[in-house]
Parts: C-alpha cells; structure tokens; sequence
C-alpha cells in the first residue's frame, strides 16, 4: 500500500515521456495479457487485489530503468572506447580517476581485500549515477525518483552484505556480530540489532528517493512557472544532487560491507601474527 501511494503521488509531476509510450504500444498489449494471467494471483497470496492499467502497463519507472541498465553497459563501454596504456585517451583517464577514487575508497574502509566486492559496488556507482543523471535529460525520467526503484537497489545491498557477512564469518559468528559485547545482554542487545540492521533498508530507500524526487519535482514546478532561464540554474543543483546521492548510497554499502567483514579480517591478521610469530620462536 505505501508503494502505491508514493507511485500515484510521483506519477502527476511527470507526463508520460514519448519513449515510455512507444514502448507501452510496441509491448504493452502482451506485457498486459501477461499480468492479467499472473498478478491477479500474486497479489491474492497478500490479500490484495491487483488493478492493472491497460494504457500503461509498463511504468515509467521500469522502462527508464531498463534505458539505464543498457546505458551502463553498453553505452559505458562505446564511451570509453578503445583502452590504451600507452597512449590513454581523456575519457580513459577521467574513468581511471573515478576508478582509483572508488578503489581506495573500498580499501580504506573494507581493507586490502576490499577489492575483491568492486564488481558489486562499481555496478552500484554506474547504475544508481546513470539513473539520477536521467532527469537532467529532457524526455527522460530519472528511475529513482520512483520508491520502487531505490528500494528494489537498497534490497540488493542489504541482501548482499548480508550474504558476504553470513559467508566470511559464518552462521554462528555472524549472528554473534548482533549479540553485542556482552553475553549477558544478547537477549535485549539481539533484537534492537535485527531491527537496527532491517532499518537500513528503509534509510538507503528513502535518502535516495527523497532526494532525487524532491529534485525532479522542483525543477518540474519552476518549468511550469518559467520556460527558460530558472530551470537552466537549476541544472547544477540539479547535477550536484545526482552526484551526491550515488556517492552517499555507494558509500553506506561499503560501510555495511566493512562493518561484517573486519572480524574476518581480524582473524586472519591474527592467525598470521600467530604464524609469524611461531616461525621466529
């Protein structure tokens, strides 16, 4: 039901872009036929009721955010053409700059082996950075304006440092890690942790969502009032905002990252002082 209200709410501040309504008249009909057979029961099994729309049946949300996904893959690649060591090109050097800057990143907060969770971070830089850049484009929408879209990505990484905590530590340790300090106080320490950890997902959401809907909606209110010149100073704000928020969101998973990982890491450091050690005696 949330989702629903913050879909209908975020909807009027947008007309339908041109490409969102080729997309619903090239796909929608079957897209359509699909959900009639499938959604009515899926919802059902939440005591839900399913109402589909058979004019939009692909949302803005999803169509922009498969544009996003194809940008960051194959148009990333066109755009940072042919790889050179010798002989790197301006746009080589500006993704080596970005590279270098989310790599240390990791490593200062994760550790040396922090580099081995780039592919999942990197993924999250590019894709969460395509997708707010998308509203400074006209006739596009950026994805993450819609709750469904940041809240779909912070799922991802809370069920992906959850599983990288769960897999460096296992079952017992990792459950451990919410039990705090003391072992008399795991009872009521236990909970408020789960809870506190659960809640991550709805502050990932949520900054991202606000911030990049209350962006859009600022910029679509001073369109309307002014045709030119307001809206055009407000694109830097606008670029700031995008840059901001995917800097923010990919830094907390890093944190989430190094905050299940350092007592895997503790223990190895141990175990190779205690090698090192044992070899010198």
């Amino acid at each position: 039901m949330f989702l629903l209200a913050v879909e209908s709410e975020a909807g009027p501040a947008h007309h339908v872009p041109a490409i969102v309504e080729w997309v619903n008249h090239v796909f929608g009909p079957t897209v359509y036929r699909w959900q009639q057979a499938l959604m009515p029961r899926v919802y059902g099994l939440f005591g839900a009721e399913w109402h589909g729309d058979p004019n939009l049946p692909i949302p803005t949300h999803v169509v922009m955010f498969f544009i996003a996904v194809l940008v960051s893959t194959v148009g990333l690649r066109l755009l940072l053409g042919r790889l050179s060591l010798e002989n790197p090109s301006p746009r080589q050097q500006v993704f080596e700059l970005l590279f270098s800057g989310l790599r240390n990143l990791m490593r200062e907060n994760i550790g040396p082996h922090g580099m081995k969770y780039f592919p999942v971070i990197g993924t999250f830089a590019v894709v969460i950075g395509v997708c707010n850049l998308m509203g400074l484009i006209p006739g596009l929408v950026a994805p993450t304006a819609n709750y469904n879209v940041p809240l779909a990505l912070a799922l991802m990484s809370f069920l992906y440092y959850n599983y990288v905590g769960l897999k460096e530590n296992g079952l017992i340790e990792y459950l451990r890690h919410f039990a705090g300090p003391v072992l008399a106080i795991a009872p009521l320490f236990f909970p408020v942790e789960i809870v506190s950890n659960s809640a991550r997902i709805i502050s990932l959401s949520m900054r991202l969502f606000w911030n990049i809907f209350g962006d859009e909606t600022l910029a679509s209110v001073f369109t309307q009032i002014v045709a030119w010149g307001v809206p055009v100073l407000l694109m830097p704000l606008g670029l700031f905002v995008a840059l901001m928020q995917t800097f923010i969101f990919i830094m907390l998973s890093i944190i989430y990252i190094g905050e299940v990982t350092h007592h895997a890491e503790a223990s190895a450091l141990s175990r190779a002082e205690l090698q090192e050690g044992a070899a010198q005696a």
